[in-house]
């Protein structure tokens, strides 16, 4: 088996799903609304490697690398990908992964990488491997190769070094999620992620996907909660003059905001409270501060990832 349903899945099953195919199964068994999905396991990332004998290559590829020349992490990285994308996706690991997408019944699905060593309360890969959007039947192989080769994105080998993990074994698995064609999108992070006051959560709200937030290419409106009693303490509202969209082409492009939408709030004060709970619901499910993802569709609220903050000093 190289795949999993995200309710087969839970927190501990971050070897085999990464930390945010774990994440995403743990809240999909606790009711939270999430996008339903599937998660291509490392294992087959594994298989893939072994069988082609990339492993090999990738090591000799990564034992070239010094932390203090950058051009021999940009020359490695061009060389692992090149490869990953010239051999060929195993055929058995291909109809399972095709077969769930069409039990799934979505015609358009968010691919994401999802690293075996990700999210702990120490470090976060999150920004550092690819994530695919509105991808359809025919392109999502291509996309999973894509998701696959990320692992070794010059920022990704670099963020290893870093983080001291080149003797730990690093695998990706590859989160297929059905794509919500979010309206408002955004991020919250359940601890005041700037004083860390724990009795306040910050919501970070845009239009369209939520890709531009997370990518810091539009600036947020951002509301300040109070946990006890879910009182607004700070509405600080953006000029939103872009947004990512699936356009009339089917393709995921950056359009125009409305010009009468583009100084307005983008959350009212309900809207604001209805998912202040609901994130405030996840932190009590984890029993640790949590930074959300979060997209609202036709009025819906969906929980799309969820990871400790791991840049607070506080215990």
């Amino acid at each position: 088996m190289f795949c999993k349903k995200f309710e087969e899945i839970n927190m501990k099953s971050v070897d085999e799903a990464g930390g945010k195919g774990a994440s995403l199964g743990e809240m999909t068994r606790s009711k939270i609304p999430v996008p339903p999905g599937y998660v291509v396991l490392a294992s087959a990332f594994d298989r893939f490697c072994e069988e082609t004998d990339l492993n090999v290559e990738i090591e000799s590829a990564l034992d070239g690398v010094s932390q203090d020349d950058v051009n021999t992490i940009e020359k490695a990285s061009l060389k692992i990908r090149d490869m990953i994308n010239d051999v060929a996706f195993p055929d058995d690991i291909a109809t399972e992964v095709l077969n769930d997408f069409k039990t799934l019944g979505a015609e358009y699905v968010a691919v994401r990488s999802s690293a075996t060593a990700e999210d702990s309360t120490a470090a976060s890969w999150a920004g550092e491997l690819e994530s695919y959007l509105n991808i359809r039947e025919a392109g999502l192989l291509e996309a999973v190769k894509k998701c696959w080769s990320s692992l070794f994105t010059p920022r990704a080998i670099f963020y290893r070094i870093e983080k001291n993990l080149q003797d730990q074994k690093v695998s990706v698995a590859v989160v297929v999620q059905k794509m919500v064609q979010s309206d408002i999108s955004g991020i919250a992070f359940t601890v005041h992620p700037i004083t860390e006051d724990y009795n306040q959560m910050v919501i970070e709200a845009g239009y369209g996907l939520g890709e531009a937030i997370v990518s810091g290419s539009v600036t947020p409106d951002t509301y300040v909660i109070d946990k006890t009693d879910f009182s607004l303490i700070d509405v600080n509202i953006s000029q939103q003059e872009r947004k990512i969209v699936k356009n009339e082409k089917q393709e995921t492009k950056w359009v125009e905001v409305e010009s009468e939408l583009q100084e307005k709030q983008k959350l009212e004060g309900k809207k604001i409270v209805e998912l202040a709970k609901a994130c405030k619901g996840i932190e009590d499910h984890y029993k640790f501060p949590c930074d959300i993802e979060w997209a609202i569709e036709k009025d819906k609220i969906f929980i799309t990832q969820s990871r400790p903050i791991t840049t607070l000093n506080k215990t």
